[in-house]
């Protein structure tokens, strides 16, 4: 089974298209996220975590409900990242779920896809060529990963050093207390209260007050709420004045 978090789509792209192409189901963890529903969930097949990467390593939410969720019947678990162009620490992470769940680490693979995060001027969004080129590249490697699940094989990829852990462990944290505000956030008079942002957000971080979206102070920096919103109303400060919000589903 492949079970996946994704906030604006490049991650989802990805576990339906290896569901798909290794004949299993691809099942959405958000609803269970937010409600914090840790039941079991079974396969009698391997189970494949697709998860995007935040600060060189999974969602914090994600890493926490995979450590409390009951994964039955099959041992065999493979992860599969979707990434700006690092995974970072990811896979020791999921090397350390598999192993507290007294599950089989079966490797993992990264594939680097568009990047979603318009907050950040080191790191801007890409040009619409750039973007198509980075789909495109994944999906002509997804049926390579998907061969290698279907026939129960390990996904090989770089091994992460010891330097790589020991910078990335300590830092990140720091930077997600310090750098993860959601205070810049707000609407512009082009809201209509409809209430997606509050429905995309795994936090459950933001309330309808007088009919506006109100954050509070639980925030990811997924950018589901400011990618997600019907008639683009949610701004970060003045930073994503004026570009484009980035979704997958735009590309295909």
């Amino acid at each position: 089974m492949v079970i996946y978090y994704s906030a604006t789509g490049n991650t989802e792209y990805v576990a339906k298209q290896l569901a798909q192409q290794i004949d299993d189901e691809a099942k959405d963890l958000l609803g269970r996220i937010k409600e914090r529903d840790y039941s079991e969930i079974y396969s009698d097949r391997p189970f494949v975590v697709c998860s995007p990467v935040h600060v060189c390593e999974m969602p914090h939410f994600v890493t926490d409900y995979l450590k409390k969720v009951t994964l039955s019947g099959n041992k065999n678990l493979y992860f599969v990242f979707t990434s700006g162009g690092y995974a970072g620490i990811s896979a020791a992470m999921g090397r350390r779920i598999a192993r507290k769940k007294g599950m089989i680490y079966c490797g993992r693979a990264e594939f680097v896809m568009p990047r979603n995060y318009p907050i950040s001027r080191r790191y801007p969004l890409l040009s619409e060529k750039e973007n198509r080129e980075r789909i495109r590249m994944t999906r002509e490697r997804i049926p390579k990963i998907a061969y290698l699940i279907k026939n129960g094989e390990r996904l090989r990829a770089r091994r992460i050093t010891y330097a790589e852990k020991l910078i990335t462990y300590p830092f990140t944290p720091i930077w997600s207390k310090f750098k993860h505000t959601s205070k810049p956030f707000h609407t512009t008079d082009k809201c209509v209260g409809c209430g997606k942002c509050i429905r995309v957000c795994p936090l459950n971080n933001i309330t309808l007050v007088n009919s506006k979206p109100k954050w509070g102070d639980l925030c990811a920096h997924c950018m589901a709420c400011l990618s997600c919103c019907p008639t683009q109303a949610v701004e970060y400060g003045d930073i994503t004045r004026n570009q484009y919000r980035y979704r997958l589903d735009k590309f295909l």
